[in-house]
């Protein structure tokens, strides 16, 4: 049989049985906060400054001539922990896109699940093309689950046109033109 320890309690004092001294030290507060300067923030009119480093949510961005930087090589999907980015790839035509014509794939449909987002910022990490970027964005707001989900096209409208550092296409493009053994 398992032994049981009983504790002794001790009595109550007069000023606990009354709580004069909880309700002096409650009004106390009450009183040096009514004179000290309100913290509360107007949202949304007012917007609180956010951290160079803040990750919010993930978009998709154009380069500086307009075309999805994306050319669904899908290492986002793979790496994403919760799997919240799906990728549907397809070909592109060569002789269409005079302009990528190095490139294979392009994203048909690319879609974030933005309630299973974790924001972590691995896609923006592992993306070779630099398409995905963390916007400061930290509000997002829908009526059911499937406005959750961002498409192709909302991505984009999120993320907008980014400089392009590298200018990796055009570079490629002239290589080629300026290489007749490759041709």
């Amino acid at each position: 049989m398992a032994k049981t320890k009983v504790l002794e309690r001790k009595p109550l004092t007069f000023a606990e049985k009354t709580f004069l001294p909880q309700i002096a030290s409650g009004l106390a507060t009450t009183f040096v906060n009514m004179f000290k300067k309100s913290i509360t923030m107007e949202y949304p009119e007012v917007r609180p400054v956010i951290p160079d480093k803040y990750r919010g949510i993930p978009t998709l961005v154009k380069d500086p001539k307009g075309r999805v930087k994306c050319v669904s090589c899908q290492l986002c999907e793979f790496v994403c922990p919760p799997k919240a980015i799906r990728i549907k790839p397809s070909e592109i035509d060569p002789d269409t896109n005079e302009d990528r014509s190095h490139i294979e794939k392009e994203p048909k449909d690319f879609d974030i699940n933005m309630l299973r987002c974790i924001y972590c910022g691995l896609c923006e990490e592992v993306c070779p093309e630099e398409a995905i970027f963390l916007q400061d964005n930290f509000s997002l707001s829908g009526y059911t689950r499937e406005s959750m989900v961002y498409g192709k096209e909302k991505l984009l409208e999120l993320g907008g046109t980014l400089p392009d550092k590298h200018f990796k296409w055009d570079k490629k493009k002239e290589a080629e033109e300026n290489n007749p053994i490759n041709h």
